[in-house]
């Protein structure tokens, strides 16, 4: 498998969650590797965007989506979870893409002592708050870049989904927001078929 390039990216924010399906989120822990397919994504993009977290500006929490592409967003939500994104476009524009749910592959006695109460099951790491919760993923991997592998945190070239088998709808969550941002297609899935 072969890292993401910075180029990959450095595009609309729709472009790169659609294609993200299918590649692989690997997390090294002490040595340990542990990976999954991604099988969903949500796109955000720029302060325009009223459900993406740059719509009021530059903070100290969403600092990182201003930075370059390619490096990792991690935010926490709710007052007891933690979120994943992949920074996207050029370095000052801020967008992001959510990794929403992934397959394990790999790593799976790790995955499953993150997760102790659940037996081995895709419910696992089926949304945003369980995967950072089973990869170990925190405020620590904050703005680490995902192209320096192997580091921590990265994402491989996986496999190619057909557009025939990706799904797309209204972004998870976002009750308040106003139209045309609360019903814009950009989550993108699709049901990675068992092994």
């Amino acid at each position: 498998m072969t890292v993401l390039p910075r180029t990959f990216y450095n595009r609309d924010s729709p472009r790169v969650a659609r294609e993200l399906l299918g590649k692989k989120l690997v997390r090294d822990e002490n040595g340990c590797r542990i990976s999954g397919i991604i099988t969903e994504t949500e796109a955000y993009q720029g302060e325009a965007d009223l459900g993406c977290h740059a719509h009021v500006g530059r903070t100290p929490r969403n600092s990182v989506m201003y930075g370059p592409p390619g490096h990792a967003y991690v935010y926490f939500t709710y007052g007891m979870h933690w979120c994943l994104n992949t920074v996207t476009m050029p370095e000052s524009y801020p967008a992001a893409v959510l990794i929403r749910a992934v397959v394990a592959q790999e790593g799976l006695e790790i995955l499953q002592r993150h997760r102790p109460n659940l037996a081995f099951t895709p419910q696992w790491t089926n949304g945003p708050a369980k995967l950072t919760q089973a990869f170990g993923i925190d405020k620590h991997l904050n703005g680490v870049d995902l192209v320096d592998a192997p580091g921590e945190l990265w994402i491989e070239t996986g496999e190619t989904v057909l557009d025939a088998a990706i799904s797309s709808g209204p972004r998870v969550g976002l009750f308040s927001v106003p139209e045309p941002w609360k019903s814009i297609p950009w989550r993108f899935w699709y049901n990675y078929p068992a092994r």
